[in-house]
Parts: C-alpha cells; structure tokens; sequence
C-alpha cells in the first residue's frame, strides 16, 4: 500500500474498529485508540515532507489501479504543490481535535471518535484523488460523518442545521456530477482530472462547466450569497466539528477550483472572473460588517471564516502569481488560526454552558493562561503581522493591487473590519473587571488543553514568521497552473 493510500484508510480502518467499542464502560480506552489512530494517520504523513521534489509540477507519490473497469474509472492518486499541504494539515487537526474532545463528550463516544477518523481519512482521499469519479465519491462521502457529528453532538436545533448542511452542498454536488460525466464523453471514456486538463472545450461547455463546478464548490467554501448554511452549523456543531468543519471542509470548495474550474475551462475563469471577485469582495466587506454585530461567539467567528474565505476566492480569480500562491497560504492559515478559534470558544462554553458574548467580561482575570492564548489567536484573526493570518492575505493584497488597484484597496479594508469584530469581541468577553459569577468561577485551562492551545499557537506563529517552507512546495506548481490558465482551450 502507497503513503497516500495509507494516510486515507489507516484513520478510516482506526474508526470502523471504534464502531466495535459500544459500551460506556470502554469509553477511556476509545480515547486512546482514537488518539493512536489519529497519530498514525499523521504519522504516515510525515515521509512525504523528506520525499517532495519542489522542482516539478508533475504529481508525486502516485498510485493508479484498475477501479471500475466497465467505465474506466481509476484508484488514482497523487498530490502536487496544490493539494500537498493539506494532506499532513488534515491529520494533523485530526489529532488535534481529539485531544481537544478528549473530556468533553460522554455519550456514545466510540461513534463520535470513530466518525471524525472515518472523516479525515476521506478528506485526505478528496485533497490526492487524480480521477474525477473518486474525487466526487471521497468528495460526497465526507458529508455522511459531518452530518452524524451535528446531528447527533450537537445543540438544540441540531436536526436542523444538520439538514440544511446536508441538502445545500448535495444539491450543488449533483450538477457536478452531470459535468464530470459529460467530461468523460467529450475525452472519450476517461475520468483522468490530467487528461480533461489538455481537452479543447466551446465556449458554451466551458461555461455551462464552470457554473455546474461553481455550484458545488462555491457552497462548500462557502462564497457569498450561498453561505448562510455555515453559521446555522457552527452554532448547533459541537466544538470538535466547528474545528474540523472551519479547518479543513471549507477548503475542499477552494481546492476544486484550483482542481476543476480553473484548468478545464480557463476561457470561462477568464470570462467570469469578475463575477467571481465580485461575489469575493462582496464576502471580504459585507460578511465582515455582519460579523461586528453578531452577539453569538460562534457566530461570529463563522460569519468570520466566511469573509476569510473570500480572500482565497479573490486570489485564485485575479491569475497572478501572488494570489493564488496566498490564497493557498490562506487556507492553510486559516486551517490553524480558526481550528484555534473555535477550540477556544469551546473551552469556554465546556464551563460556563453559553456562547454569548453577554454572558462574560474579565475572563482573564480568573483565566489568564487562557486569555494570553486567545489573545494570540485573535490576532491572528486579524491579520497581525508575524502570525500566519497576516501572510496570506498580504500577499492576496499585493496581487490584487498588481491586478488592479482599486480591487486590492477593497479587499485591504477587510483588515479593518477584521480587527474591529475580532477585538471588541476580545474586549467584551476577556478584559475589564469580572461581570458575573460565572466568570468568578471560572478555573484556569489545565495540561490538555494547554497542549492543545500550545501546538496550535507554534503553528501559527512558525507559519507567520517563517512561510518559506509553505510557499516553496506551490511555487512550481501554481506556476504551471497559471501558465495552463492562460492559454485558450477553445476548440
């Protein structure tokens, strides 16, 4: 079996053997399984940081075996600069959001562990698949355990937001479908992602292709006006899902662009690009303005990943080097950066049962080991230069001022909104005098959630002061890609 393959099922065989661990009485051994599980999946990950060749384009690491021979379809994976990262990023919150659950939840724990497993396994399978049907099988099939950890984890309206979750990013990924198998007739019986890369589509099928690819990604990142599942989620989810939820699943959307939409039909990107900066910058500026007067923690921080989102978005439609090489440092920023965020919400409703900003004020006065922590996210949040939010979207910035001036003016007042929710949020819940016994109460995070807090916080400040090792895996590839964009496929 190939690293790739191995990063996919080791954490998927790890949950399906938690599904045989029922009894409460079990639950402490569970834990450990699932926290061994997941560090194997990370684990296996780690030969791909020594075997990456930066020098090329081409995808690595590839294994390619006969799947469903009637039509052609392929196991076939690989990753190249585009995808690399987000394979060790995805275990990597997988272990992450394990330790962080480790006390938190009581009931049917075997289930709860064993799902988030079986997901980060498939999550990795989307991030490497080289063949469109088992990009979209990996790509539908992580919809099963997320659905199962709202709907069954999570808040009063759980039911709820588990179906909206559901029914807005299936809807979107059935008109993908209908383009995937229209793709495999034009190449004639493939489903090769690389062989549909090379085929020379009409304008009209480039379009019709780019909307039908839109309609399932954009709902995934999610892109404005299709992004009012997500806060619904992010309230009901519980904390390890908001993590893995803001982490990981959101990039899968943006990935498809780069996978998808861009190279099977640059004339259509080109020809949409304004629509798609539009729709970018109306996330980065409006989202932002509805983030400030949110009263719900979660809330906010969702409605926060959204306008963070459309940074990625703007990056990867404005074709220039610096966008999209920031866009992906975004993603993998904002993996860090708001996994941290709502672990830190989390901390704090697993005391005091609320996530409104109400119920706090002076929080650092009884937690202040927490509160330095917190601090250091928020500001990641905002953007503070020397932590990892700061550097993607200063190079989005710089690539849309190249492409057009007024556009990079726009997405820079993101940072202002930015810094406005994320510190009045800061100041209402963490600093002044304690507002209520609640807050009095409150004790100090202990080891485990330190360690949790402590990982994430190096990441973040590793990412921020030095992102060469990030940027030097796409420089190649994003090259190659923006190369491949801007050469007509018109046939």
């Amino acid at each position: 079996m190939g690293l790739l393959s191995l990063a996919i099922w080791a954490p998927i065989a790890f949950g399906v053997l938690l599904l045989f661990f029922g009894r409460d009485s079990q639950a402490p051994m569970v834990r450990w399984i699932a926290l061994i599980g997941a560090l194997v999946g990370l684990a296996v990950t780690l030969p791909m940081f020594t075997g990456f060749d930066n020098t090329t384009a081409a995808a690595q690491f590839v294994e390619k075996a006969m799947w469903i021979e009637r039509f052609n379809v392929h196991y076939h994976l690989g990753v190249d600069g585009l995808s690399f990262w987000f394979v060790p990023l995805t275990a990597f919150i997988t272990v992450i959001v394990v330790i962080a659950s480790w006390e938190n939840i009581t009931e049917r724990v075997n289930q709860y562990f064993a799902s988030f497993l079986i997901l980060s396994g498939i999550m990795i399978g989307v991030f490497t698949a080289l063949d469109g049907i088992l990009f979209y099988v990996f790509f539908e099939a992580t919809l099963i355990p997320m659905y199962l950890i709202i709907g069954i984890w999570g808040g009063p309206n759980r039911i709820y937001a588990a179906f909206k979750f559901f029914l807005y990013t299936l809807f979107g990924s059935l008109l993908m479908l209908i383009a995937l198998i229209y793709l495999y007739n034009a190449s004639g019986g493939s489903f090769d992602i690389a062989t549909w890369h090379a085929l020379p589509l009409s304008a009209t099928a480039q379009a019709l292709l780019f909307f039908a690819f839109l309609a399932a990604f954009a709902v995934k990142v999610p892109m404005f006006p299709v992004h009012t599942w997500l806060p619904d989620v992010h309230v009901e989810a519980p904390t390890g899902g908001s993590a893995v939820l803001a982490a990981i699943m959101l990039k899968l959307g943006a990935y498809g662009f780069l996978r998808f939409s861009l190279p099977i039909a640059p004339d259509a990107a080109h020809r949409f690009a304004p629509l798609m900066i539009t729709l970018s910058l109306i996330a980065v500026i409006y989202v932002g303005v509805v983030a400030l007067v949110q009263k719900d923690m979660k809330k906010l921080v969702a409605y926060s990943s959204v306008a963070h989102m459309g940074f990625v978005t703007l990056g990867f439609f404005i074709f220039n080097n610096l966008g999209i090489s920031g866009a992906l440092v975004q993603m993998i920023a904002h993996g860090f950066v708001s996994g941290a965020m709502f672990l830190c919400i989390g901390v704090l409703y697993d005391r005091v049962h609320s996530r409104e900003i109400a119920s706090y004020g002076g929080v650092v006065n009884t937690m202040p080991k927490f509160a330095a922590f917190a601090l250091l996210f928020a500001m990641a949040n905002c953007g503070l230069p020397a932590t990892a939010g700061f550097v993607g979207e200063w190079m989005v910035i710089l690539g849309a001022v190249q492409f057009n001036f007024w556009i990079g003016l726009g997405a820079a007042t993101a940072l202002i909104f930015g810094a406005a929710y994320t510190l009045w949020m800061y100041k209402r819940v963490y600093l002044g005098p304690v507002a209520n016994d609640h807050v009095a109460e409150l004790k100090d995070i202990g080891c485990r959630e330190f360690l949790v807090l402590a990982i994430l916080a190096i990441a973040v400040l590793y990412m921020g002061l030095y992102p060469k090792p990030f940027t030097d895996v796409m420089d190649v590839s994003v090259a190659e890609l923006i190369k491949h964009v801007a050469q007509s496929k018109l046939n």
